[in-house]
């Protein structure tokens, strides 16, 4: 049997394009031959997974779950929409988002133990099974001490499996039942609207400071004196927070309250949003848009 150095390992994995770690099992499931390790990786459809890991997946499903007074949002991404109509890959995105609940981070998730081995694994099979690359993208928790965790689904294709996900914590007292509604609710405001932050306190400061130099270039055009212009740009970033703190936007169902009020109304001042989490599927991937013109002008330019 031949020594599995670290220098086999990595020949193996420039070979294939597998992980160091199965490469690593691979080789020691052939008593150190490279070329039969090489078939080992073929035969479990490791291989041909790797072969597909530099292939854009930005389609897919977002999931959706709640467990007692935490949620959890999962996207898991394939190459094109019609595998999210695949009952293998729809299962994968329940069962890895049922594990998110004992997860902390996405890393820590792809760790965790399925049926088929670590997610990883399991992700791993799936792609050689369906031909497609998928990725584990992000994952995110939202908890309460003392209330519920209503989730949302929008265009819904399976129980909590669809292209946007939503969950929305609500934070008080009062029937649990009513809460979840209240929070459905403003679920599905923030899938419409996709609102930054939950209050002023919670904007990114780095976003603040940029809107406000847009918005003082564009006041400067104006050629009125810098005292007025300081008071415009006060006008105007109060309505850009408006148009993005959750609880200053006016609420899509009623326009003429904010949706602070719209849940203290609906609540009787008994119980409060205090976080919310949005996923919307393929969100900030740089999708490659193939040229089908340029590409039948290329295989026919020599017939």
């Amino acid at each position: 049997m031949a020594e599995i150095t670290a220098g086999l390992v990595k020949e193996l994995r420039e070979k294939t394009g597998v992980g160091m770690m199965d490469c690593k099992k691979a080789l020691a499931e052939t008593a150190g031959d490279l070329e039969a390790a090489v078939d080992w990786l073929r035969a479990k459809g490791l291989s041909k997974a790797a072969k597909k890991a530099d292939r854009v997946a930005a389609e897919g499903l977002v999931a959706v779950a709640v467990n007692g007074k935490t949620g959890v949002l999962v996207e898991l991404n394939a190459e094109t929409d019609f595998v999210s109509r695949n009952e293998h890959f729809q299962k994968a995105a329940t069962t890895i988002t049922d594990l998110a609940f004992g997860a902390s981070d996405v890393e820590d998730l792809k760790t965790k133990a399925t049926d088929n081995g670590t997610v990883d694994e399991y992700l791993t099979n799936l792609i050689a099974t369906i031909g497609e690359n998928m990725t584990l993208r992000r994952m995110k928790k939202v908890e309460v001490a003392n209330g519920v965790v209503a989730p949302y689904t929008h265009s819904a294709i399976a129980t909590g499996l669809g292209r946007i996900g939503v969950l929305v914590g609500v934070e008080g007292e009062g029937d649990a039942t009513e809460l979840t509604e209240v929070g459905r609710k403003v679920a599905m405001h923030v899938a419409a609207t996709a609102p930054l932050a939950l209050s002023s306190d919670d904007l990114d400061p780095a976003i603040v400071e940029r809107e406000r130099h847009v918005q003082m270039e564009l006041a400067r055009e104006s050629g009125k004196p810098e005292a007025v212009i300081e008071k415009m740009i006060e006008g105007r970033m109060r309505k850009y927070e408006e148009e993005v703190v959750l609880l200053k936007q006016p609420f899509v169902m009623n326009p003429d309250q904010t949706v602070e009020a719209f849940v203290k109304e609906a609540t009787g001042g008994k119980a409060k949003v205090t976080g919310f989490a949005i996923f919307k599927l393929g969100e900030g991937i740089e999708k490659k848009e193939d040229d089908f013109a340029a590409e039948v002008a290329s295989m026919t330019s020599g017939a």
